[in-house]
């Protein structure tokens, strides 16, 4: 599976190593995710989902509810 957020779709970056004398090579900036499992009261059940570090702080401010609604608007998650 991908390392893609299931809830912001924030994916890896793409960029330069860069060293002292300037020369530069390719790497990737990594998405900071986490499995976690999270309780929707209103379908009454657990769900898993790869999210984002950013992604679980706006869990956190905005609840879990609304942040699923947010992304399955944004077409994220079906």
């Amino acid at each position: 599976m991908s390392r893609v957020c299931e809830l912001t779709g924030k994916k890896a970056m793409v960029g330069n190593n860069v060293s002292h004398a300037m020369n530069k090579s390719k790497r990737r900036f990594n998405v900071n995710l986490l499995k976690k499992r999270f309780y929707l009261p209103e379908e009454d059940k657990w769900v898993t989902l790869k999210v984002s570090a950013a992604a679980l702080k706006t869990i956190n401010r905005i609840g879990i509810t609304a942040a699923i609604k947010e992304a399955r608007s944004k077409g994220f998650l079906k």
